[in-house]
């Protein structure tokens, strides 16, 4: 079984489209009215030009099915990640993603830490993070305005030693 992560394509962009228009998807995301394909595109073409930003496409056994941004945005190899699968991903698909973007994170760009954050009421994103080893290391109350109402945000973070901890406990 392959899981790899390669870099975002053009022929990438309806896919990756469709999945965070989903709405099992863009409930838990900042932005959640559905995205236009303008939009995606301008987004899209901006990123291409930002070398902190990393955006890829999660392989399992050469079928894409998800999508993970890793964006460099503080000296010291300290990056943001944010990531989704597509609808039709099999369970146990969220373990090999993070697997794999994790290890290009650490291992192809040598990053020192990982930070991740989740909506306080996506549970499923909190207890991912911490079963992948992250600490939780703040809870930014109403944090986020929605449109309607306020929301904490969970902040994570992951160093690549405990990364490598939790690489050696799991082999």
């Amino acid at each position: 079984m392959s899981a790899t992560v390669r870099a975002m394509r053009e022929d990438d962009l309806v896919s990756v489209l469709s999945w965070r228009n989903h709405p099992d998807v863009r409930r838990f995301m900042y932005t959640q009215h559905e995205i236009t394909a303008s939009e995606h595109r301008r987004w899209f073409e901006n990123s291409q030009g930002n070398p902190a930003r990393n955006l890829l496409i999660f392989e399992h056994e050469n079928v894409p099915l998800g999508f993970v941004n890793i964006t460099q945005s503080t000296l010291g190899h300290i990056a943001d990640w944010g990531f989704y699968l597509a609808p039709e991903a099999p369970r146990g698909t969220g373990q090999l993603l993070a697997n794999a973007a994790l290890s290009f994170a650490f291992q192809t760009l040598g990053l020192h830490k990982v930070c991740g954050q989740a909506l306080a009421f996506n549970e499923r994103s909190i207890r991912f993070h911490l079963r992948l080893g992250f600490s939780q290391e703040a809870d930014l109350r109403d944090q986020h305005y929605d449109g309607e109402r306020y929301h904490s945000v969970i902040h994570f973070g992951l160093l690549h030693n405990e990364w490598q901890a939790n690489q050696r406990d799991t082999v």
